[in-house]
This record gives structure tokens, C-alpha cells and sequence, in this order.
């Protein structure tokens, strides 16, 4: 079975998984304005890929994989703050095809619904009981190492936008990515799976590896869809990395290699959501190749990847299901 046939077929269960975190007994008003909300919001979770691979990991080293589900849950949880204060930060308008929770139900409720999911991180890890206090420990410390890096990463994407920033390499983009994206969508559920699961540190480490590579051109991915994607993901307000100014690696490159990088940067800099504007920006990153570039760079990244984890795991169903989920980040069109 491919990684994208066992997402789908493991989606209902893992939909359960996460809401049986959030509270139905409490005071009404409470349910309202807090815990329905964001009940509703994490319902259109999406594809569910962060507890699926945490799972998996922990299969992979031979570990009970039922024994992961609170960590794997706390990593959706983690996501799921990371998407509404991310919407916030952008002013983004709609989320998986719907308008973002801060225009439905106002910036204050948003941020303060966020901050419950922070909350849920942790306490899911610390309100299991199946989980020894030494591994609840090891988890938790991975968890909070976790989001340090991705609000670091964040502080980059907000720091270079609101100075109007475009003077970055290619290096600045991966640290950035990397800390933003790679940690909570690779590396770490990937290595908390294998702490649970009893792997040994040779183990954990080259899943983290794994997860950090794959996770880097799972972004890489998500950031070309968003130039070029299927129809499908123009569900997904289609081009608004353009009009938000996004430094992308496709950006980035194209910047340090398009004789219109002029051109690029006043059109990235102007917030524009004219169709012919961002068409016009898309076609300059093509004209500089970087486009290829960033397809080709996310294929390097995978193509290591697999290699190096194929060498560290024995074969197993799990080892094999996470070497799938590599081709799936970066072959995915929405």
C-alpha cells in the first residue's frame, strides 16, 4: 500500500484520535466561544499526515504503535495553533478552502483558541497514563524543542516581511523552511515515534534526518503548488504566497537570477491579488528557471533521504510506508 492510500485509509480514525482531546462538559458559553470552534476547525484537518508518520515511526522501530497516539495527536494539535496564529500573522483569508476562524469568529476568539491548541501539546502527552514518566519526559522535551524552532522559523517569515527584506540566499530560505515547517512536519514527529517506540538512538536519529529532509520539500512542495498547482489547489487561495510576499526558494532564486528581479520584487512588495500581476510574477520565476530549481532541489532532498533511512531501518511494512511517504510530499498536486 502507497503512504497516500494508507492516509486515506487511516483519515476517519485519525479525525477521532485528535478531537477526543477537546472538552464536551464544559460550561456552554465556554463550548461557544472556545472549544466548538476550534473542534470545527481542526475537523477540516486535512490529509493528517503528521500523527500518521508519527505512528508509523514507531512501527518502524518495532515499537506498539497504539502507544504513540497522544504524542501523534499533540503534534496535530501543534499544527493546528501553528495554522490559525500563521493566518493571523498573513491575514490570510481562507484555510483549506473556507474563510480563516479570525474573520469568522474574530481575531481575539482566534488567538485565544490558538493558544488552547498550544495547551493540548502538552497536556495530551502528560494526561496519558500507557506512557512511562521517563518517555512522557523525553516527549515533552522534544515537543517544546519543537516549537521553539517553528516560532523561530515564523519570526524569520514575519521579520523579512514587515522589513521588506529580499536580500536572502538560498541558505537563509532552508534555515528559515527548515525551523518553520521541517521540525513539526518531519523531524520531530518521526523521532518522538521512535522514542516510544523503543528505537535505539542510531534509530531516532536517522528518522529525525529523514523527517527534517522530507519535511524541508514537503514546504518546497506546498510552495510550488501554491505558483503552479492543480486545480485543486487553487482552493487553496491559489497564488497568495505572491500577494503576501512570501520568500519562497522559488522567490529567492529567481531574485538572484532573473534579469526582471526588479520587477519580481515590486510585484512581491505591492500585495497585489490582480490574476495578471501574479501571472506576470510566476512567468518571471519560470523565464529564471527557478521554478526547476526548487522541483529539482525537493528531489535531491528526497532522493538522499530514502537512501540513508533505507540503510538505517530493517525492512518492514512501516519503514517502507515512510519511504512512500517521500515520493508522496513532493509528487502530491494539492
Amino acid at each position: 500500500m502507497s503512504f497516500e492510500l494508507n492516509l486515506q485509509k487511516n483519515a476517519k480514525r485519525l479525525d477521532k484520535l485528535v478531537a477526543g482531546s477537546f472538552k464536551d462538559d464544559a460550561p456552554a458559553d465556554v463550548r461557544r466561544y472556545l472549544y466548538d470552534p476550534l473542534a470545527a476547525y481542526s475537523a477540516n484537518g486535512g490529509k493528517r499526515h503528521r500523527p500518521l508518520i508519527c505512528e508509523l515511526a514507531c512501527g518502524a522501530v518495532g515499537g506498539d504503535t497504539a502507544k504513540a497516539a497522544s504524542a501523534a495527536a499533540a503534534i496535530e494539535h501543534f499544527h493546528t495553533a501553528a495554522l490559525i496564529h500563521d493566518d493571523i500573522a498573513d491575514e490570510s483569508t481562507l484555510r483549506r478552502g473556507v474563510p480563516c476562524m479570525h474573520l469568522t469568529q474574530g481575531e481575539g476568539l482566534a488567538i485565544n483558541a490558538g493558544d488552547l491548541a498550544l495547551s493540548l501539546v502538552t497536556g495530551t502527552v502528560l494526561d496519558d497514563d500507557s506512557l512511562p514518566d521517563a518517555i512522557k519526559i523525553r516527549t515533552l522535551k522534544e515537543l517544546v524543542q519543537m516549537t521553539t524552532r517553528t516560532i523561530e522559523g515564523q519570526a524569520l517569515d514575519i521579520g523579512w516581511a514587515r522589513d521588506g527584506r529580499f536580500d536572502l540566499s538560498i541558505e537563509d530560505y532552508l534555515l528559515m523552511a527548515s525551523h518553520k515547517t521541517a521540525y513539526y512536519s518531519g523531524g520531530v514527529p518521526l523521532a518522538i515515534g521512535a522514542i516510544i517506540g523503543g528505537g535505539t538512538e542510531e534509530q531516532i536519529d536517522a528518522l529525525r534526518a529523514f523527517g527534517m529532509a522530507t519535511g524541508l520539500a514537503f514546504q518546497i512542495q506546498d510552495d510550488l503548488l501554491n505558483l503552479i498547482g492543480s486545480k485543486e489547489a487553487t482552493k487553496k487561495d491559489y497564488r497568495s504566497d505572491i500577494t503576501e510576499g512570501k520568500r519562497t526558494l522559488v522567490v529567492v532564486h529567481a531574485i538572484q537570477h532573473s534579469e526582471q528581479s526588479a520587477e519580481l520584487v515590486t510585484i512581491l512588495a505591492s500585495h497585489t491579488t490582480q490574476p495578471t500581476m501574479l501571472s506576470i510574477a510566476v512567468d518571471i520565476m519560470q523565464k529564471a528557471n527557478s521554478i526547476d530549481f526548487a522541483r529539482d532541489y525537493a528531489f535531491g532532498l528526497v532522493n538522499n533521504a530514502k537512501s540513508n533511512l533505507a540503510a538505517a531501518l530493517p525492512a518492514s511494512k512501516s519503514r517502507d510506508l515512510l519511504l512512500s511517504m517521500a515520493d508522496y510530499f513532493i509528487t502530491r498536486m494539492n
